[in-house]
């Protein structure tokens, strides 16, 4: 029996650099910082006052009476879609719905539904609360509002791994194209977060940038002065198809998702394993399952937060997994420009390792003035670089200890 191949046919990102895939694109080549002053509400007072948010475009709204009834996250997921199917050209009135999968992670749901009811409920009471409450909250009302929308009777799933949420995704779309449980699977993650319990949460946690004057030079992930995380928002869909059926539709992949690994640290809730053993044993497993060497690999898009403990524990991943050859292998970090969309970044930062396939461009670090040299890694500074990409490693290693990396290469 002929294995079953994944492709990737369709980009859909939504991130406060760009919302589409050229738009996207061209933000990261020019290194663009999405983090500015928080406006979705009044952040005075609080430590960290600066985050990534995304600017719509009005042909992407939803309309008033969904906007009602959906949480932020399922409208940027929404729009999300809308731009994948675009991508790929794909024409589902011609497809078979029940072989059509919804695969969409989030790590907080729905977030500002949940913040926004429980005020009104406290200050209020019960018949504050609107009756749409439960099911704008659910965690998996994004991937069924999808699904429901667009008639699609496949397989339907919303992994749940905080950070690594986005990449699970993608992992659950693979496994639903190769175990033969659909043909087509629209992937990805969403995450709309911006909320002043949630900042104000990580920032009680001392894990949020407070660089509050300069707010687009305070992701720094891999610097040596970095301070910590900035919060954003944002969604990425991607089509996932099985290679037979895109060619048959005359489909033109624009990558093959050709492997992944997980693992778990097993350590600490929201603190790496220092020595990032576990999280290398992810990347050991996603060139195993995808018959890479650590010589195969162009590039790495790392999880890179810009955390002292989490950039540090990623270097050790790495030089661990890809032993002598690591020193020669670029690494970059999306978030630097997007912030840290939590559930959304896996499948952003898959987006963007996807263009670095497609372009022949890797993507650059903002804010990279100083190198930390106890990483020891090969960071690429605020200047794409062009190289012959052949396959490229995506990680995503997540609070609670998940450890996600995808194996993207060459079709």
């Amino acid at each position: 029996m002929t294995a079953r191949r994944v492709v990737v046919t369709g980009l859909g990102p939504v991130t406060a650099i760009g919302v589409g895939s050229k738009e996207f694109h061209a933000a990261q080549l020019d290194c663009l910082s999405g983090i500015t002053t928080i406006s979705r509400f009044d952040a005075t007072g609080l430590p960290a006052r600066i985050a990534a948010e995304v600017d719509l475009p009005e042909e992407l709204v939803l309309s008033r009476r969904e906007v009602q009834a959906t949480d932020r996250c399922t409208q940027l997921a929404a729009a999300a879609v809308q731009l994948a199917l675009r991508d790929s050209g794909i024409d589902l009135d011609t497809e078979d719905r029940s072989r059509v999968a919804v695969s969409i992670g989030t790590g907080c749901g729905g977030a500002e539904s949940i913040e926004q009811n429980s005020r009104a409920f406290i200050e209020r009471g019960l018949t504050a609360l609107t009756a749409r409450f439960v099911p704008m909250s659910m965690a998996n009302s994004t991937a069924s509002w999808i699904a429901i929308r667009y008639g699609l009777t496949g397989p339907c799933a919303t992994p749940v791994t905080a950070c690594a949420s986005g990449s699970d995704a993608l992992v659950a779309a693979h496994q639903m194209i190769t175990a033969g449980e659909a043909d087509v699977v629209l992937a990805g993650g969403t995450e709309a977060p911006l909320t002043p319990v949630i900042v104000g949460g990580f920032a009680r946690m001392k894990a949020l940038s407070t660089r509050n004057e300069a707010p687009e030079r305070a992701s720094r992930p891999f610097s040596a002065d970095r301070d910590g995380f900035v919060l954003g928002e944002g969604a990425a869909v991607l089509v996932l198809e099985e290679a037979s059926h895109a060619a048959a539709r005359g489909a033109t992949p624009l990558a093959e998702f050709s492997g992944y690994g997980r693992s778990c640290d097993a350590f600490h809730v929201v603190a790496p394993r220092p020595d990032g053993a576990c999280a290398a044993r992810a990347v050991t497993a996603a060139m195993r399952s995808s018959g890479l060497s650590a010589r195969d690999i162009s590039y790495v898009n790392a999880h890179g937060t810009g955390t002292a403990f989490n950039d540090a524990a990623e270097a050790q991943a790495l030089n661990s997994a890809l032993g002598k050859d690591a020193s020669g292998i670029p690494v970059s970090a999306t978030k630097s420009m997007t912030g840290h969309a939590l559930g959304a970044a896996g499948a952003i930062e898959a987006v963007a390792g996807v263009q670095a396939i497609m372009h022949g461009v890797l993507p650059p670090t903002a804010n990279l003035d100083e190198p930390d040299p106890r990483l020891d890694l090969t960071v690429i500074g605020r200047q794409p670089v062009k190289a012959d990409v052949t396959a490229v490693l995506s990680n995503s290693f997540a609070f609670g200890g998940h450890n996600v990396v995808l194996a993207l290469t060459r079709p």
